[in-house]
């Protein structure tokens, strides 16, 4: 059994389950902090001070905690399942998704950071971002990416021979 502490991203996604399920099969029994980073209202409702649509924008923020917090605790449950020793975490940042799991690995010295990956490349990446990619870029821990079974049918279909053909 291992005693280090994995910190798992999770997001509620496929990817995210895929990630879960994977961390069960190469270190089963490991303890895990199931993360779900969220985006407080902290900074948007700082320009709203006085203002009466403050008060909507409080009890969007709460509703979005209590989601966040069952998204934690949905993956931390299927982190259990699947063998691991799991908590649910929710990190409420002003900061992007990806700044908050580097920093959430740093503050409970996690021994390994795993998230899912879209697979998004080209265009998508580019105007959304990739989690996943600015995690591995900004880390100061080892870091998996696993990728989801739809990534990874969709990889192997486009490595087929005849698959690049050009569509007119």
């Amino acid at each position: 059994m291992t005693t280090a502490c994995v910190l798992i991203a999770y997001d509620g996604s496929p990817d995210a389950r895929t990630a879960i399920t994977e961390v069960a099969r190469l270190l089963p029994g490991a303890q895990a902090i199931v993360l779900y980073a969220r985006q407080s209202l902290e900074g948007l409702a700082a320009h709203l001070e006085g203002h009466r649509a403050l008060e909507d924008l409080r009890g969007v923020e709460e509703a979005s905690l209590d989601a966040s917090e069952r998204i934690a605790l949905e993956g931390a449950e299927r982190a259990r399942a699947a063998g691991l020793d799991a908590e649910p975490r929710v990190l409420s940042r002003m900061s992007t998704a990806s700044e908050a799991i580097v920093q959430a690995a740093e503050e409970i010295d996690a021994a390994l950071i795993v998230l899912g990956s879209r697979g998004r490349r080209g265009l998508w990446s580019a105007v959304l971002g990739s989690t996943s990619t600015n995690v591995l870029h900004h880390a100061r821990r080892p870091t998996m990416v696993v990728p989801s079974e739809a990534v990874v049918s969709a990889r192997q279909q486009s490595s087929k021979p005849g698959s690049d053909t050009l569509h007119t």
